[in-house]
């Protein structure tokens, strides 16, 4: 039984996240994570960084992590959602219209001042990410968002299917530029991104989690209808050279 999904951008990091199994035993995740460990240390990568069950928050602090903070995760049917906004508009980085580099900046700029407490990575490792965790096809998931009939870009989106699932709708990333926060713009573009985990992607249900101390992100889930399902901490372990 697999009790952990894992992302490997080798060499520079493993991101694992625990999978609540009904009936498992925190002994069961701890024998497991302890393998996992033994095998990340042997491909001499740089850190890990664990979405775990505060529950064995001592133990992982023994073992050599440092707790980050805490993340909160929301979940909803996708059935029926709300209207889209018609006053804005969606574009996909595969139709050509701005490059990748632009999509970049526009990613950089979204991210400034986060209220999120975990270490972000430098652009050009995000940007290569995409690829890796995405495949070939990355720019189909990336979505910018626009004011309708301007060019003034408001925020991003990229919206795929969790690994080893077949229905369960991710946001990769989902941001809002610093310039027109504070409009109510950040409940109406989620739900854009909504409705691209539905019709492009084909999730039948969301996920989606962010820093406990992000509020502005916890009222754009609860305003769009999702409901709490977990908390769980953050912890990171770096390679000892």
């Amino acid at each position: 039984m697999h009790l952990y999904q894992i992302i490997k951008n080798e060499p520079a990091y493993w991101l694992v996240d625990q999978v609540k199994v009904k009936g498992t035993e925190l002994l069961e995740y701890r024998v497991q994570l302890e393998r996992l460990l033994t095998a990340w240390e042997s491909k001499r990568v740089s850190y890990l960084s664990l979405l775990m069950d505060e529950g064995i928050e001592g133990w992982l602090v023994e073992q050599g992590f440092h707790k980050v903070s805490s993340i909160v995760e929301y979940t909803r049917s996708l059935a029926k959602l709300p209207p889209l906004d018609e006053a804005i508009q969606c574009q996909s980085l595969a139709g050509g219209a701005i490059s990748d580099l632009q999509f970049q900046d526009l990613y950089a700029k979204c991210r400034s001042g986060s209220a999120n407490k975990n270490k972000q990575q430098p652009m050009d490792e995000v940007m290569k990410s995409l690829e890796s965790e995405l495949g070939r096809d990355w720019r189909s998931y990336c979505y910018y968002f626009l004011r309708a009939g301007t060019k003034e870009p408001l925020g991003i989106s990229i919206p795929h299917i969790e690994a080893d699932t077949v229905e369960e709708g991710r946001l990769f990333y989902f941001g809002v530029l610093p310039e027109v926060r504070g409009q109510g713009l950040g409940t109406r573009l989620h739900t854009h991104a909504l409705h691209l985990l539905k019709k492009e992607v084909g999730a039948s249900y969301y996920v989606g989690s962010t820093d406990k101390h992000n509020t502005g992100m916890i009222r754009i889930f609860e305003k769009n209808g999702c409901h709490l399902r977990d908390q769980k901490g953050i912890y990171r372990i770096d390679r000892n050279n």
